[in-house]
């Protein structure tokens, strides 16, 4: 018994002539808005500034790949990134500069560890925890 696989079945289907159907509708959009800013913006050449980027994001919608991915995986990366919330765990800061330089400098402050120069936070959730942070924190000094 032979079964057929379906094969090439990431291409998609050329339905309106040489385009996709999702291109015939990323086209057919960036022309209908075009029309309504042509139609209701009350002069012809502040219309023309506003046709002519509508016009070019539906066609890089239509056409543009990057890396081999589709225009709009970007922008809704883009607009994901933008408009989610950012976790920043370090930033370096001047006084964590200058602290780092004068115990690496030879004079009489070299014998200070770095538990003395910054403060180490208390965890209270439980001493498994506290225990793991003070090994954690041991092993990246040395």
């Amino acid at each position: 018994m032979n079964f057929q696989v379906p094969q090439f079945i990431e291409i998609e289907d050329k339905i309106f002539g040489p385009l996709t159907f999702r291109q015939f509708v990323y086209l057919a959009g960036g022309a209908g808005i075009a029309f309504l800013e042509w139609v209701y913006l009350p002069f012809k050449f502040l219309s023309v500034i506003f046709i002519i980027p509508t016009l070019a994001f539906a066609l890089a919608l239509a056409f543009y790949k990057v890396n081999n991915r589709a225009f709009i995986h970007t922008v809704e990366a883009a607009f994901r990134y933008a408009w989610t919330h950012k976790l920043y765990i370090w930033k370096r800061s001047e006084r964590s500069l200058q602290a780092l330089k004068a115990e690496s400098s030879p004079d009489g402050k070299a014998g200070r560890s770095l538990t003395a120069t910054f403060k180490l936070p208390k965890l209270s959730e439980s001493k498994l925890k506290d225990l793991a942070w003070s090994l954690d924190v041991r092993e990246t000094i040395k």
